[in-house]
């Protein structure tokens, strides 16, 4: 003894229609925020005043040679 599930015709196109607004509404609203918030990668400017340009980075850390108390 099974069940049957009948699930109409209306509700499928329901379904369908919705499921493609939801699609079609987020991608807008994540275009429009991915164009207000941009986001530059790179090496930070100084702030303004501060005299300084671009430097050199500073020299990489070197682990000390503990070779002597071995």
């Amino acid at each position: 003894m099974g069940m049957e599930v009948v699930i109409s015709l209306p509700l499928i196109l329901f379904s369908i229609i919705l499921g493609f607004g939801c699609y079609f509404l987020g991608k807008a609203k994540g275009r429009k925020e991915a164009f207000a918030n941009v986001q530059v990668f790179g090496v930070p400017t100084p702030p303004p005043g501060s005299g300084e340009g671009f430097s050199s980075p500073p020299p990489p850390h070197k682990k000390p040679d503990n070779s002597a108390n071995v």
